[in-house]
Order: structure tokens, then C-alpha cells, then sequence
């Protein structure tokens, strides 16, 4: 974490860069409220700031005043933690430094494990804001993007189908993908496969079982009576294959009879 540095005296200066960098910070050193508040209003301004209450041209509570009305104005969700460093002890002084907005307050000369423990406090509380604006972002950005269904909505109590605004009577499925970002994944529950398609692959099952061997006597038998064989139309016999008929006889002409002579 980078952590900004004012403090117009050298030695002091000198002593607090060194200290961060052994702390396993970035220190940004500036030596004047002008300089440090360029610095703190300019693009990727550093998460924390040290400022000297007495420095030339600015000092360090309207530092931080401008700091505050900048961060105010810009809407940034996870603002600067301030430290400030003076020699003023008096209770009014460290109620105008936190009314200017500081965060926190270190008195001259500071001693390095008070310092040390107040920079860890402010990089810990940079870490968990940042988290925050972070959950807050997602969040936001989640129920921009979430429809919500809220009412009554009117459903037939036969098949099912919802009306819209429009007066029109449309599908649950139809309905649910117009009015929200809901997509369908299709599928059989229990109660559905039982009734619809156990039925169905046990019919196909027992279709291509029958299909593999050769049919039983009892089912030829059950085919036949349920198709029967059309009866058989005598066909027009043909000269070659007319079975020969016997000749009729014919009538035979009458012989006459010789008459007897009659007795004399």
C-alpha cells in the first residue's frame, strides 16, 4: 500500500519514510499542504495519508478538509485514511482535527510502536472498506439486473396459462422468460415418468423384444383372429386346365317295334 508522506521538517520526514519502508510500505514523500494535496486530488491518489498539522502554504486539517468535499462531490465509495501529526496536545485541537475529517491523531514526538500500530489499523480498515465497496458494487449491479414478479398474477385453474397486461392468456414457461431473466432447463419429475413414459418405453420395449424371436403358436393364433384370411373367389376355369366333363347323352331315336299278326 502506497501512504503519502507531509512533513515540512527533514529529519522528521526522513525518519517516517524509513519506518514505512521497514513496515513494508510505499512511501510518497511531500514536503508542503500544496504539494501533498496535488498529490492526494490526482489520479490514483495513495490509500493513506500522513500530514503534519503545520506546513507551509496549506495546513493539514483544510488538507483534509478539501480531501472530504472532494471525495464527497466524486461519490468515491472508499475514501483516504488520514493520519495527522502535530505537537498540539490540547483536546480542542484533536476535536478540529477529526471536525476536518481525519481519521486518526498522533502526537509529536511519536513514539515508532504507537505509529506502527495506528498505520496497521488504518491499512486494516483500507482493506475491509475496500471489501465493502466491493459487495456493495456487486450487489447493485445484481438487482439492476434482476426482474422481480410482483402481484397477483391472474393463472388459469384448467391448463395453467397466466394473463398479462395485454388481456392475453400465455404459457407459465412463456410468461416466466418474458417477465424475468429466468431460463428453462427441461426435464421428467417422478410422478410424470410413472404416468407418461414407463407406460410408453415398456410398450417399445416389448415391440422390439418381439420383434427379435420367432412368434408362439398362441400369438399366431391371436394374430389370425384378429385378421382373417379372405375367403377364396372361384376363378374362371381356363380351356387347358377344365377339368373334362362327361358328355351329356343324348336322346336316342325311338326304334319301331314290329307289331304282331293278330290271330285269324
Amino acid at each position: 500500500m502506497r501512504i503519502l508522506i507531509a512533513e515540512d521538517e527533514p529529519v522528521s520526514c526522513q525518519m517516517l519514510e524509513r519506518f514505512l519502508q521497514k513496515w513494508g510500505f510505499e512511501p510518497v514523500v511531500t514536503r508542503s499542504g500544496s504539494e501533498a494535496w496535488q498529490v492526494l486530488s490526482g489520479p490514483n491518489p495513495p490509500g493513506m495519508a500522513i500530514l503534519d498539522w503545520m506546513m507551509p502554504d496549506l495546513e493539514g486539517p483544510e488538507v483534509v478538509r478539501q480531501l472530504r468535499d472532494l471525495e464527497q462531490s466524486t461519490g468515491v465509495a472508499n475514501p483516504i485514511y488520514v493520519i495527522l501529526l502535530t505537537a498540539r496536545e490540547a483536546s480542542a485541537d484533536v476535536v478540529v482535527g477529526f471536525a476536518a475529517g481525519a481519521d486518526d491523531y498522533v502526537t509529536k514526538p511519536f513514539r515508532r510502536d504507537e505509529l506502527q500500530a495506528r498505520v496497521r489499523v488504518g491499512a486494516r480498515m483500507r482493506i475491509l472498506q475496500k471489501a465493502l465497496a466491493d459487495r456493495v458494487r456487486d450487489l447493485e449491479r445484481a438487482l439492476h439486473e434482476v426482474k422481480t414478479l410482483q402481484g397477483l398474477l391472474p393463472i388459469c385453474s384448467y391448463c395453467k396459462k397466466i394473463r398479462d397486461d395485454q388481456n392475453y392468456w400465455t404459457d407459465v414457461e412463456a410468461y416466466l422468460e418474458r417477465f424475468s431473466d429466468a431460463e428453462f432447463s427441461h426435464g421428467v419429475c417422478p410422478d410424470c415418468y410413472r404416468e407418461h413414459l414407463a407406460p410408453t418405453l415398456e410398450e417399445m420395449r416389448r415391440e422390439s423384444t418381439a420383434g427379435l424371436r420367432a412368434p408362439t403358436g398362441a400369438e399366431l393364433a391371436r394374430r389370425d383372429v384378429k385378421n382373417p384370411a379372405p375367403s377364396a373367389t372361384p376363378s374362371s376355369a381356363t380351356p387347358s386346365s377344365a377339368t373334362p366333363q362327361s358328355a351329356t347323352p343324348q336322346s336316342a331315336t325311338p326304334v319301331e317295334q314290329p307289331v304282331p299278326p293278330r290271330p285269324a
